[in-house]
């Protein structure tokens, strides 16, 4: 697998990729294997959701390559990996299959000097070297050992440079000591692998302090965002970049780098105050870099900001923060009637966290108590966090613990757990991000929390406006289904009914109400009223729907409805339809022939109060199946609305009359993604 993934990089020409698993049942891409950037950087996309807004993810969904030319197409396109990554580098993203079977997905990353687009031998690299990929993993899953999901991908080592003779080693030392200035050599991970004497003398350290260490944190005066930054966007990018930066108290440094597959080469020379910024303050930092911090606050920040409801929440912070902060586990909570509750947890079996449910807020323990004094706990050993609870018990087997406040509008609304199964210091510094990152859940949790409680409240509203259960008639079988949309609230306006009017006769109607949103819902509960109310003194299909229209104008709600309303005489086996701007019904005889029961549509229901609409009779014969439906089942950009009723047709026609509830199924699990509410009634008389 690594000789293949090192072949498709070089093939195409790119200097470093990822390559992800589709792990069944996670729904979820997994990163197993990385080259070309240092794992720090690859940590924060380690599992991408299928439905993640990311290029990997919708090449694995798309099934073809999607390619991103440069920082300006990648903003546009990708927003949150274009906030955490502001570089100029391109991007290729394609699936990986074997065969119709997807297996994962492949990332490839190119300079910022590329051309803008692909070229024809590059395409056939990426699309050859993921087919070779496929088929590797195919036949690990045949065996039995397919790829896993790992805390650490395996990162490929850089390609082996040439290796100069003894002689060639001498002149180039010699060489690199003639050149002003001085020079140092960091590797792919920002640690300094070579300095010669006179950068080390410029940077005010000797050379075995600063061998093997990050500049950032072996020199403290760079430790400012704009250094790693530039180190970033070398290794990123691919081109040289420059920066100009003090050594206390007086002395500026410029510093040049020059990147390439193996590492970044680095020019120090003195620089001209003159023109320089003003002095940067000099702070003295613990634990993870600045910048490294505001890579992860910038990352988690565009991450939460996607999170919908408390589920996202919890989510979004395990995939971001666990990787980040090298930690182990993860519990959130939040209060609830005086007592703590349990939103989410990774890494933890659930027999230990269960217990922190619903714990009265006055107990002595650190979840609890961090909730309600807004005060962080940070414990290196068990015996620090039993001297501070000494009811604790140690039975999750971790080594060190931070107990964080969840902040929103000035107030803890919870308490985030983070657990490290290896003894972690935490020195101030660290203590100081930690609790900015727990500031940041904590204002996604209050969102989430109270979008949840709308979404709540809504389908409750809608559920209280459909019929919870149809009415039971003799000789009459019925199958019906509601799928709400896919965004919003996940509410609508599409409704269904099915009226009793005597022994022999039924009334059956389906609408559209304009809107995915409360006000849809609530004008939807009006117009089935409506329709009920017309329908039960024996109103013609016509006159059903002329009345509803007017008590809809006089309602004046700015939304317009379609519906259909069809009236079933049992007895007679005739059927008699009207509709208002609705999708015709089509009906399926008992010898599967389908008929589509055109009549001329009426105008929406709301939008002028006198008007007229026509009714049809129709038979309705035993045996056969009427299908009442709206324009969710059919409906999907770029598709024509006759050729997606003869497909729904087909799959009428096809299917097993006899089962109008597996009838039901398939023509709701062929419909498109739902974009627009689905609403399907399904009648079938007998003899």
């Amino acid at each position: 697998m690594e000789t293949a993934m090192a072949a498709v990089i070089r093939e195409a020409g790119a200097f470093g990729g990822l390559l992800y698993v589709l792990v069944p049942g996670d729904n979820a891409l997994w990163l197993t294997m990385a080259a070309g950037v240092p794992q720090a950087m690859a940590a924060p996309w380690r599992r991408v959701g299928l439905t993640d807004a990311m290029p990997v993810a919708d090449a694995v969904r798309e099934g073809d390559l999607i390619w991103i030319a440069g920082q300006e197409e990648m903003a546009r396109r990708y927003p949150r990996p274009a906030l955490v990554l502001p570089y100029d580098f391109a991007l290729s993203a394609a699936p990986v299959a074997a065969g119709p079977e997807v297996e994962g997905g492949l990332v490839l990353l190119f300079p910022g000097t590329h051309p803008p687009h692909l070229s024809a031998e590059e395409r056939d690299a990426i699309e050859s070297g993921c087919r070779r990929l496929g088929r590797l993993l195919r036949e690990a899953t045949d065996r039995g050992d397919p790829p896993r999901p790992a805390d650490r991908p395996l990162t490929l080592p850089p390609p082996a440079g040439r290796t100069p003779s003894p002689g060639e080693a001498s002149e180039l030392s010699a060489f690199v000591d003639r050149l002003p200035g001085g020079s140092c050599a960091l590797d792919m991970h920002g640690r300094i692998t070579f300095i010669t004497p006179a950068a080390a003398a410029l940077l005010g350290a000797d050379v075995t302090t600063l061998l093997g260490a990050l500049p950032w944190e072996a020199l403290p005066w760079m430790d400012t965002p704009h250094v790693e930054d530039r180190y970033r966007a070398a290794l990123v990018s691919r081109r040289p970049q420059s920066f100009t930066t003090l050594r206390p108290p007086d002395v500026w440094l410029a510093f040049e780098l020059y990147p390439d597959p193996s590492g970044i080469s680095v020019r120090i020379t003195l620089s001209d105050p003159a023109g320089s910024p003003a002095s940067p303050p000099r702070v003295q930092t613990a634990g993870p870099s600045r910048a490294t911090v505001l890579y992860h606050l910038m990352h988690l920040a565009g991450t939460l900001t996607e999170a919908v409801g408390v589920q996202d929440v919890v989510e979004q912070t395990a995939d971001q923060l666990l990787p980040a902060l090298d930690a182990q586990a993860m519990v959130l909570m939040t209060a609830e009637n005086g007592r703590l509750k349990l939103v989410g947890q990774r890494g933890y079996p659930a027999a230990i966290v269960d217990r922190l449910d619903a714990i009265p807020l006055n107990s002595h323990v650190p979840g609890s108590e961090v909730l309600t004094t807004g005060v962080p706990g940070f414990f290196t050993t068990f015996d620090e966090l039993q001297r501070a609870y000494p009811s604790t018990r140690h039975e999750d087997g971790m080594a060190s613990w931070a107990f964080l406040p969840l902040i929103a509008s000035g107030r803890p609304i919870g308490s985030l757990l983070l657990a490290y199964a290896q003894t972690h210091v935490f020195p101030p510094g660290e203590r100081a991000v930690l609790t900015s990152l727990a500031g940041l859940v904590g204002q996604a949790l209050d969102r989430a929390i109270l979008y949840d409680s709308k979404h709540h409240l809504a389908h409750r509203l809608q559920s209280a406006l459909l019929p919870h259960t149809l009415p039971r008639v003799p000789g009459l079988r019925v199958a019906a289904r509601y799928l709400p949309a896919a965004r919003g609230l996940g509410i609508g306006g599409d409704f269904y009914d099915l009226i009793r009017l005597d022994e022999h006769t039924v009334g059956a109607t389906i609408g559209d109400v304009q809107g995915h949103n409360v006000d849809a819902a609530a004008l939807m509960g009006q117009v089935r009223t409506a329709v009920h109310a017309h329908a039960t003194v024996g109103a013609s299909p016509d006159v059903v729907l002329a009345g509803t229209n007017r008590l809809l104008t006089d309602l004046d709600p700015d939304l317009f409805t379609s519906c259909v309303y069809v009236h079933l005489d049992l007895a007679r086996h005739r059927g008699c339809l009207a509709t208002a701007g609705h999708p015709p019904p089509l009906l399926r005889h008992a010898d599967g022939r389908i008929e589509l029961l055109r009549v001329p549509p009426g105008l929406l229901l709301g939008i002028q109060s006198d008007a007229k609409y026509a009714a049809q009779e129709f038979p309705l014969p035993p045996g056969c199946v009427l299908a009442l439906y709206t324009d969710g089942l059919v409906e999907a950009p770029g598709v024509d609305i006759e050729d997606a009723t003869a497909a729904l047709a087909g799959l009428l026609e096809h299917g097993d009359p006899a089962d109008l509830d597996g009838m039901a199924d398939t023509l709701v699990r062929h419909a498109p993604t739902p974009g627009d509410d689905i609403a399907l009634l399904l009648v079938s008389p007998g003899e």
